[in-house]
């Protein structure tokens, strides 16, 4: 099976401080839903940032869409299939309003700006979120922004999601209502998160990582749509 991500054995440490990652290998195919857990500081969001080539490994090789990524133009048509969703929203909502926020990876892959808002309405309405098109980005709730960051991220069509912690601080229905998103779209996704029951319900293999490496977790079949 061709793989849309691969790492293998990638090294990765911060300067001044031990590495983070140590040989840590892990694969991704089209269709394929894996969760990423571990105590925080065991890399999980370091390795999110290498596939994007934000971070670049000491050793390993990194493997994206068929082609290996080493430079950093090597990662500009990873950043524009791989879509990240930060864990902190405020990382990832710069624009003035929520509609200039979602225009902007369209605009910036070359689509007119009459093409970007109508990619900017689809989206607000696939999600159900036409009601915050012209809200003040920075006035929005941490829901509302998590699901906004989200949009800005399927404005550009990508063809794997990387979610950082996407459900943190979110409400019961609102964490409910992101999980029936999620298993409605057709992306194959790599998702970070401490919260097992999201975990379980958008995810069919959930790995640990601990000691810069990963280990099975669990293998599972989620539910789509399910919420209980």
């Amino acid at each position: 099976m061709a793989h849309l991500i691969a790492l293998h054995e990638v090294r990765f440490a911060y300067p001044g401080q031990a590495p983070v990652l140590r040989e840590a290998s892990l694969t991704l195919a089209a269709g394929e839903r894996i969760a990423l857990t571990g105590a925080n500081g065991s890399g999980k969001s370091t390795l999110l940032h290498l596939i994007v080539g934000l971070l670049t490994p000491q050793a390993g090789t990194i493997m994206a869409f068929g082609a290996p990524r080493r430079r950093e133009a090597d990662f500009h048509e990873v950043r524009r299939r791989a879509g990240l969703v930060f864990q902190d929203p405020d990382d990832q909502l710069f624009c003035p309003t929520v509609a200039e926020d979602i225009a902007f990876g369209p605009l910036n892959l070359g689509k007119s700006r009459a093409e970007a808002l109508d990619l900017v309405d689809h989206t607000l309405d696939r999600l159900q979120l036409r009601h915050l098109r012209d809200r003040v980005t920075h006035q929005l709730s941490g829901g509302e922004k998590r699901l906004v960051s989200l949009a800005t991220v399927l404005a550009m069509s990508p063809d794997v999601l990387l979610l950082d912690e996407p459900s943190n601080g979110l409400d019961e229905s609102t964490r409910d209502r992101l999980i029936r998103i999620l298993n409605a779209l057709p992306q194959a996704l790599i998702l970070v998160s401490h919260d097992a029951h999201f975990r379980r319900k958008v995810t069919s293999h959930q790995y640990r990582m601990q000691d810069g490496t990963l280990g099975v977790l669990q293998t599972h079949c989620a539910h789509a749509g399910a919420t209980d």
